[in-house]
């Protein structure tokens, strides 16, 4: 099978890295993957999904804001997130067709 080439600048090299970084973490996958069906959702939300504590929750969250893959916005006392670009996404059907998983 040929393999498109693709170019990518230094720079956004670096940017992929920090991205892939941010998320390389079983349960940064597994809120990214909730959000791919709803958003926004808020940390009560989240936590009702996958059964982690508030604390735990709240960092990965804020791990992943501060790398620019989440926003969030507060509405009243709760905080919503959403995805900053859905294409992300696009990973978990790129690792899916992967023969080595």
């Amino acid at each position: 099978m040929m393999v498109e080439k693709i170019e990518i600048t230094a720079v956004k090299m670096e940017r992929i890295a920090e991205i892939l970084k941010a998320i390389a973490h079983p349960v940064r996958l597994q809120i990214l993957s909730i959000m791919q069906q709803q958003e926004p959702l808020s940390v009560a939300e989240l936590m009702e999904h996958t059964g982690i504590e508030q604390s735990l929750l709240s960092h990965h969250l804020i791990k992943m804001k501060d790398k620019g893959v989440l926003s969030s916005i507060r509405s009243g006392r709760n905080i919503n997130y959403r995805l900053v670009d859905r294409n992300i996404l696009r990973l978990f059907h790129c690792m899916e067709n992967c023969n080595f998983i």
